[in-house]
């Protein structure tokens, strides 16, 4: 029996598996917020099926999203990284995931945790939407838009309001699963709340 998935799956198997078991599930793990932060700006200009395949790459070039080894790296390392095929070789890209890092250490250090400051913009637990279709679907919100704000205003890059809101989608801030789609109510019946927010 075929399950009805969100229209913009495809029939990818990578991209089936991704949507099925990853996206929209509340994440709550610093190392993997940071991940998915800098994967999504790793995206921007490109297609997520893109970065998907690029993953492994990237966690093995990117110490596996490590925020404080990153935040480390110097000037030979990035031109490592630029040589690298497995990943997108973009300069700004690769400069603004040390910079995140940086960030990110400053964040972590203020609030405790990279969750507890992220979560904040949907007040620390998913909201759950009911789109009917993949139009419907807006490519950023008012709590985007304050993410974005906040997030360049403490040094972070490629943080774009649609980026932030891709984000939010990626880590279950949002279930932005159709209501066709056979995730949609099982991630909605998830309601978890960021732990100690």
């Amino acid at each position: 029996m075929n399950q009805q998935r969100c229209a913009w799956v495809g029939n990818d198997a990578l991209y089936r598996r991704y949507h099925d078991t990853e996206w929209g599930m509340p994440v709550f793990d610093d190392q993997r917020l940071f991940e998915f932060l800098i994967l999504e700006g790793a995206q921007a200009g490109l297609s997520w099926i893109t970065i998907l395949k690029k993953r492994q790459n990237y966690r093995a070039a990117f110490d596996n999203f490590d925020a404080a080894r990153i935040a480390a790296y110097d000037t030979n390392k990035i031109e490592s990284l630029l040589l690298n095929p497995g990943i997108v070789r973009n300069r700004l890209k690769v400069n603004s995931a040390i910079c995140n890092a940086r960030s990110c250490l400053e964040v972590q250090s203020e609030f405790g945790s990279f969750a507890r400051f992220i979560w904040q913009f949907v007040g620390g637990q998913p909201k759950q939407n009911a789109w009917k279709s993949l139009t419907d679907v807006p490519a950023s919100t008012p709590e985007s838009d304050a993410m974005s704000r906040e997030l360049k205003l403490r040094g972070f890059k490629f943080v774009g309001t649609t980026i932030c809101y891709a984000l939010m989608q990626a880590t279950g801030m949002v279930n932005d699963h159709t209501t066709d789609c056979f995730r949609h109510e099982e991630v909605k019946f998830l309601c978890p709340t960021v732990p100690a927010y």
